[in-house]
């Protein structure tokens, strides 16, 4: 589902910190982090949280979609997928 209210929230944006971390330490990128455009939620075995992330990858703000799946409960967070997903239009970003 949709998850308007927490777009902005802190748990929000640290998931999305976390991912584009996980990305640049996996692909020696230097992402920059700007801000969460858009987040869903699917509940499940855990929650694994649909990102749409802008950022900055040398000197352009990009858009990239990011699932990052979380199990509270162990302690458990994991960046299943992280890809380019274009750039920003000045409408979107």
């Amino acid at each position: 589902h949709e998850s308007h209210a927490s777009q902005n929230s802190l748990e929000t944006e640290d998931l999305a910190r976390f991912a584009v971390q996980d990305h640049n330490n996996k692909e020696h990128a230097l992402l920059e982090f700007v801000r969460v455009v858009k987040a869903k939620e699917q509940v499940g075995a855990g929650t694994l949280h649909h990102l749409t992330i802008e950022a900055i990858d040398a000197g352009k703000k990009k858009l990239f979609e990011a699932k990052v799946w979380v199990k509270p409960w162990m302690g458990f967070k994991e960046v299943q997928e992280f890809k380019h997903a274009g750039e920003c239009e000045k409408l979107i970003c």
